[in-house]
């Protein structure tokens, strides 16, 4: 079983035995000591016998103190978990937990030592075993692993992590937020989550959902303060696909602020409560602005203005749009090559040796406050947007600063929208997931941001997110296999992930080089003897990205036309479509495949045609009773134009197959299939029309998506005359 822990800590592993260490002695009395009520919990309710494995209990535990300039933050997890079935007992009988936890802010790796993983088991005649983890776990691919030998069904596994991080803080600090629904997998019978904190850490804190509220303990200090969550009885909920569980379930929020003083709280990169022994639970309107209030124009301007003044523009939105991706030039792509050939050791000091400083924007602030200073000094009307993702819940929820995404809106004819740069980001593009949501306008009578309203994003169109393929299949001379030749176009949404898989740096580089008629980072370096020496290493590490890149792509589509192998594969980028939202990322492919979706009835052969357009969705039996609605990205269109040349002497059977039609409010799925002399031509429409459906919808999006999967068994019969 691996292990998956919404904690602000990482965990490492270390030995939990008797007699060891202070913190292991503290850390087993803490969960398995005599003040342990559960103990001897072993019975379930009745409702649950059929389950798979029940969580008997779950503990979270959170502690933060100080010491002086020392702060102790510990934090921990217990479960009690009973198996009822053989499932639960596979489950089980590997052990699995990560050195390392990926936050949606970065990894932190903490100290082993520091840390106590505890397991045992309980049999059904109340014989208890505590596991040597020292003993039985074994490091496997960053993960360790730990056997749980002789598990059988009515066994209770009963497991704890402990962590104990103290460090030093003079300023300000805020811990990772957490963000976790009360449901898992299995259904859990008891479950605390615990707080303790003292002054000089806020907290912010709310339920959501029908959750139970936050409250607060009775302390015997007055500046220590305490407060605990309950619940009994929690449904299991298994985690679907297009399902957002914090806006759907019930589900709590938290972050723990550490600041010394007034001065430090005033800096604090949160929406604070005003004083330690409040739990902050809402953010107003008010507070917003006067956070973000500090976002004050602020840039060096010569280079955009340069641009300007030596260019034509045929309207004001053009020259906005055309400043952000001279911006994303000048502020990130044209450093690029320089990052990588000091990454890849290729030249020491890269930007000592060309004399160049890079200007990188170090944050999403950063790019704000610079495009807020052209703005401002070029007369735009503009605001600053603050909104969250989606799957975060809605504007109302607000509570994290951390949740927060800030764009900036320039209110020409037609807004444009612009978003902190990215190597391939758009201008009029923002975060998918803030799409259609409700959004906080800031505006700036002067030059500060003084007013606030509250506005929405729009929404983008099916069409306008668009993947297109158009294929042509020439089968061999004797039908043991076809050639391949794609022409790949994606746009909108559906562009980004491609651009990123199938562009490797000098791809866009070069590009932007030639089009603002930048001196490339090579032309920069004034020895000769070192210019050619790092160019023809560049060069080398180039070819082995293509080499690479090219194999990735070769897997890619063997997976998605279910392939074993294709050979002589080969691929051309054709448009890098970085400058515009509406504007196609294109590139071919080309390969051969041998014995693959064709197989030989007597004279005849019957073609797998179904399979060219992909893997679609096939719903198990246990989504089609979904209840819950449906999160989707953002509405997108898949579309296949595919050409069948038909050898000399053979006739096609078994079109009327491929004729497809299911259209509704959700979605569609529609396919034609017809004779064009010698070529069958086959299109196929698959449209995602919106981003949200009501879970009262969900047998209209059935419909399209069985029809769709439906396709892809189709076959053809190619008839010998």
């Amino acid at each position: 079983m691996k292990i998956k822990l919404l904690l602000l800590c990482t965990f490492a592993c270390t030995t939990l035995f008797f007699g060891q260490s202070k913190l292991e002695i503290e850390a087993q009395t803490f969960f398995w000591g005599e003040n342990d009520t559960f103990k001897n919990a072993v019975d379930i309710p009745e409702k649950w016998e059929n389950e798979s494995a029940v969580i008997i209990y779950k503990n979270e535990n959170y502690d933060f103190h100080k010491f002086g300039k020392r702060v102790e933050y510990k934090s921990s997890i217990r479960k009690r978990i009973k198996l009822l079935d053989q499932a639960s007992v596979t489950e089980f009988s590997t052990f699995t937990y990560q050195k390392r936890f990926n936050s949606s802010k970065g990894v932190y790796v903490y100290n082993p030592s520091n840390v106590i993983v505890g397991i045992k088991i309980i049999k059904p005649d109340g014989t208890e075993t505590i596991i040597d983890i020292e003993k039985e776990a074994v490091e496997v691919d960053g993960e360790t692993k730990v056997a749980m030998a002789n598990l059988e069904i009515g066994d209770i596994i009963d497991y704890f992590y402990y962590s104990v991080e103290p460090f030093k803080s003079i300023e300000a600090f805020g811990f990772n937020p957490v963000e976790q629904t009360l449901s898992e997998e299995y259904p859990i019978m008891d479950y605390k989550l615990y707080f303790e904190t003292e002054n000089d850490f806020f907290i912010n804190f709310n339920s959501y959902n029908g959750a139970p509220e936050l409250k607060e303990i009775p302390t015997e200090k007055s500046n220590m303060r305490r407060y605990e969550l309950i619940e009994k009885d929690i449904d299991k909920h298994k985690y679907e696909r297009w399902f957002y569980p914090l806006v759907e379930l019930p589900c709590y929020k938290f972050q723990v602020y550490f600041a010394r003083s007034g001065k430090f709280e005033d800096r604090a990169l949160a929406f604070l409560p005003e004083k330690e022994e409040i739990i902050k639970k809402t953010v107003t309107e008010e507070e917003v602005l006067d956070f973000y209030e500090k976002y004050t124009p602020y840039g060096d301007l010569g280079s955009m203005e340069r641009f300007v003044k030596e260019n034509d523009f045929a309207s004001e939105r053009e020259k906005i749009i055309a400043v952000y991706y001279f911006a994303r030039h000048h502020f990130l792509t044209q450093y690029v090559e320089g990052i990588i050939v000091g990454e890849a050791n290729i030249l020491a000091s890269p930007f000592i040796t060309t004399r160049t400083v890079p200007y990188l924007f170090s944050n999403e602030k950063s790019f704000i406050r610079h495009f807020m200073a052209f703005l401002y000094e070029s007369d735009y009307d503009y605001d600053v947007i603050v909104g969250k993702k989606r799957y975060d819940g809605s504007l109302n929820d607000l509570l994290l600063e951390r949740n927060t995404n800030v764009i900036i809106k320039v209110n020409t004819e037609t807004p444009v929208y612009l978003e902190a740069l990215k190597i391939h980001s758009d201008a009029n593009q923002f975060h998918h997931l803030l799409e259609g949501t409700d959004v906080y306008k800031l505006s700036a009578s002067r030059k500060r941001l003084d007013q606030i309203a509250t506005g929405k994003l729009p929404q983008s169109t099916y069409k306008e997110n668009e993947s297109l393929k158009d294929i042509t299949i020439t089968l061999n001379d004797d039908i043991s296999g076809f050639t391949y030749q794609g022409v790949n176009k994606y746009k909108g949404y559906e562009k980004a992930d491609h651009q990123y898989d199938k562009l490797i740096f000098k791809d866009y580089v070069d590009e932007d080089y030639q089009k603002y008629g930048t001196e490339p980072f090579m032309d920069k370096i004034r020895n000769k003897k070192t210019r050619e020496k790092t160019r023809k290493e560049l060069a080398a590490l180039v070819e082995k990205l293509r080499e690479k890149q090219s194999e990735s792509l070769k897997k890619n589509i063997e997976a998605e036309l279910d392939i074993t192998e294709v050979s002589d594969y080969t691929y051309t980028i054709k448009e890098t479509g970085r400058y515009g939202f509406d504007k196609y990322f294109t590139y071919d492919e080309n390969f051969t495949v041998s014995d693959a979706l064709i197989k030989k009835a007597g004279p005849n052969y019957i073609l797998e045609v179904g399979k060219l357009i992909g893997g679609q969705v096939d719903l198990s039996d246990e989504e089609r009773k979904r209840t819950e609605n449906v999160h989707m990205n953002y509405p997108r269109s898949y579309n296949y134009n595919i050409t069948l040349n038909i050898p000399e002497g053979y006739s096609v059977s078994g079109l009327d197959k491929l004729n497809k039609s299911v259209d509704n409010k959700t979605g569609a799925f529609i396919s034609t299939a017809s004779m064009s002399g010698n070529q069958l031509i086959i299109t196929s429409k698959k449209q995602y029309k919106n981003n949200y459906e009501d879970h009262a919808d969900w047998p209209l999006m059935m419909a399209f998506l069985d029809e769709a999967f439906q396709f892809t068994n189709e076959k053809i019969l190619l008839k010998k005359d």
